[in-house]
């Protein structure tokens, strides 16, 4: 583990990885509808192992002891993602965390989002990116 990582540990004391996705992964309105609902549909309150919200989906070891109460499961990593940008329908991942538990098990953050953008036919590496813009020209006074 790098420098960087073993400081997060410490600070997050779950966390054995984070990674910001550079540029962010775009996932478009047609497969963004399908993975919303594929989430859903494996929903941790129920049979599933996803807990999602317009700003987290966290990946879990099992389903959950109860319809508010993780109980025994484990995270196994979380994707920090936007709704509605850069477009109206589009997904935008940003920001991807594995915890200790979902390291131990072999899990990285490009198989995390693999089997998330997977519901959508996307993978991390096929995602289209968004466009990076130059940064303006700094304020000179003359």
């Amino acid at each position: 583990m790098d420098p960087f990582e073993e400081l997060a540990a410490a600070v997050y004391e779950d966390v054995a990885v984070t990674e910001v996705i550079r540029p962010a992964a775009v996932l478009p309105e047609s497969a963004a509808r399908t993975v919303l609902v594929e989430l859903a549909v494996r929903d941790v309150r129920g049979d599933g192992v996803w807990w999602s919200s317009p700003v987290l989906w966290q990946r879990w070891n099992r389903p959950w002891d109860g319809p508010e109460e993780a109980g025994s499961s484990e995270l196994i990593g979380s994707m920090q993602v936007t709704y509605g940008s850069p477009t109206k329908y589009a997904i935008t991942i940003f920001r991807v965390t594995i915890t200790q538990r979902g390291a131990a098990e072999g899990w990285t953050v490009e198989s995390l989002c693999d089997e998330a953008l997977g519901f959508g036919g996307f993978t991390l590496a096929a995602c289209p990116r968004a466009e990076l813009k130059s940064p303006p020209t700094p304020f000179r006074m003359r």
